[in-house]
């Protein structure tokens, strides 16, 4: 008999069979804006993205093309584009939001990117991702930080304050409601408050 070994590369397992989801507590999101406020010359803009992507659960290739006209400073709403098949929304924006979203806008004002570099073009995947490591590195977290975790933040937090899953596949732009249910499974609080006594 003979038997012939075929060289097949290792089947890849599912996200899901690898590891848990990674997020951080609204408390622990606060850390880490502040440890970007705190390094180099962009601790502003730095920090502005670290809350932009945690409130409206953006992808990093979300956040690099995102450009003033999404968003509308007197009313505080912005148009979210979501990238990979997701549902494009439009979020409201919250006063510390627009605050630091208008502070970006006069220090640089004729630029069509929100967030950009030193030489006023838009940041770049590996930009993004380095500065909220390096942000991470310099918490307490105990753990490595990367841009994802804080759109997983979002959803956990979401689901822990009990907001309906529909609501939260809206506000993920997730087209399917399965991507959306593995957050309001772990959530600790969804039987709170069922009986009253």
């Amino acid at each position: 008999m003979l038997i012939f070994l075929v060289n097949m590369p290792p089947i890849k397992q599912k996200n899901k069979d690898r590891r848990p989801r990674e997020f951080l507590t609204e408390e622990k999101v606060n850390e880490l804006m502040k440890s970007a406020n705190k390094l180099g010359r962009h601790g502003h803009r730095d920090s502005t993205i670290i809350l932009i992507a945690y409130r409206h659960a953006l992808r990093v290739s979300e956040l690099i093309a995102l450009r003033w006209q999404q968003i509308d400073l007197e009313v505080g709403r912005i148009s979210v584009n979501r990238r990979k098949n997701g549902v494009d929304s439009v979020h409201p924006l919250t006063g510390i939001e627009l605050r630091a979203l208008r502070r970006l806008k006069r220090d640089y004002p004729t630029i069509d990117y929100v967030f950009v570099s030193e030489r006023k073009t838009p940041l770049t995947d590996s930009t993004v991702r380095k500065m909220i490591a390096r942000a991470g590195d310099n918490t307490d977290l105990g753990m490595s930080i990367h841009p994802h975790m804080l759109r997983h933040s979002t959803g956990y937090k979401l689901a822990n304050d009990s907001i309906d899953t529909r609501t939260i596949q809206q506000y993920l732009g997730h087209r399917n409601i399965k991507h959306t249910v593995r957050y309001t499974e772990l959530s600790s609080n969804k039987f709170n408050n069922l009986w009253k006594d």
